[in-house]
């Protein structure tokens, strides 16, 4: 029977954490994963703590410590909306972002990566036109984080509101004051420069998207 402080030992260190960025996972102080496996202090973890950690690391609750059960490892799928909506890369389409459509699972573990934020604060829509070439292409769909936008602006691609229509643009912090850019990837568009961030209507940051091969 496999060491359950082993094991998690190996995940973690496989994952690339660290002891208290598991802990703090768990909602535990920093200190209490460490202090788990090298010092057997809790002797074992609690149901919560394991279930919470074999749908993060995608193994058995048995490898840390749970009983044993059929079926395979558990994932947990995160679903997010994809919304009947296109963000124009190019003159810009009607801003409306409540048309769902469909829903889209992402495992949760995958998901965390490219953001801590939950499944409601995210949406897939669609890319129209031709302005975010070659980062982004016309019919792509793409990933929205809606709690990611003004408060935590940095370099980055992003949904914005302009006059009641959806546009993708890259934005850019300029070197001094408070002052961004907005640019067209594809040089055949315009690019603003000098613009007060407080001027733009951020939506969302685009985390991630997806294409159709040709």
């Amino acid at each position: 029977m496999s060491d359950p402080r082993a094991v998690l030992d190996e995940l973690i260190r496989k994952n690339g954490d660290d002891y208290s960025a598991i802990s703090r996972l768990l909602g535990r102080n920093a200190a209490y994963i460490q202090q788990f496996i090298k010092r057997g202090s809790p002797r074992m973890l609690s149901e919560g703590d394991r279930n919470i950690l074999a749908r993060y690391f995608g193994v058995e609750e048995s490898l840390l410590g749970g009983p044993s059960r059929r079926g395979g490892p558990v994932v947990e799928l995160v679903e997010v909306p994809v919304l009947d909506v296109s963000a124009s890369a190019g003159h810009g389409a009607l801003a409306d972002m409540e048309q769902k459509c469909t829903q889209f699972g992402f495992d949760e573990k995958w998901l965390r990566k490219l953001t801590t934020s939950r499944g409601p604060s995210l949406s897939i829509i669609h890319v129209l036109g031709d302005s975010m070439e070659p980062t982004l292409a016309d019919k792509d769909d793409v990933m929205v984080d809606l709690g990611d936008g003004q408060a935590r602006l940095r370099d980055g691609i992003y949904v914005l509101r302009m006059d009641d229509t959806l546009s993708v643009k890259r934005i850019a912090l300029e070197p001094k004051g408070r002052l961004i850019s907005v640019i067209s990837d594809n040089p055949a568009y315009p690019t603003w420069h000098g613009l007060d961030r407080r001027s733009v209507n951020i939506v969302g940051r685009v985390l991630w998207f997806g294409r159709k091969l040709q």
